[in-house]
């Protein structure tokens, strides 16, 4: 087993963070890298990832919810129609941070949308990190 310095995991947790807001950044290499280097910590590694990026994601809910409420977001639409469940969808680029914000900016239950977006942030990284291997 190789050693597993906290500073790899700290810096997969930050890019997945800033990855999940308007910040382009790669989360998905930065895990196929982890994963890469420690393969028997891949478990560890996609937990790391998820929490960051649901960090992040939920980050964009709350300043959604600092939106003034005039304002017109195209993603409202689609989460009236679909409602909490369309934010598993959240770590699609662009349109995921746009759901994000929607989600916070129509006051969903915080708890609905922290749910369905770690469980599609989970799954893409489950799937990121099994093709790493």
């Amino acid at each position: 087993m190789t050693a597993d310095p906290l500073g790899p995991l700290l810096t997969l947790f930050a890019t997945s963070f800033a990855a999940a807001t308007l910040i382009p950044l790669p989360s998905e290499a930065a895990l196929f890298a982890y994963v890469h280097v420690y393969p028997d910590r891949a478990t560890l590694a996609v937990a790391v990832a998820t929490l960051g990026n649901t960090a992040g994601g939920m980050t964009s809910y709350g300043i959604g919810r600092l939106v003034p409420q005039k304002a017109d977001l195209k993603a409202v639409d689609l989460l009236r129609r679909y409602g909490a469940p369309l934010t598993v969808l959240a770590w699609l680029p662009i349109v995921g941070d746009a759901l994000c914000v929607a989600a916070g900016w129509l006051r969903m239950h915080w708890a609905a949308v922290l749910g369905f977006m770690a469980v599609g942030r989970l799954a893409r990284y489950a799937l990121v990190a099994a093709l790493s291997s």
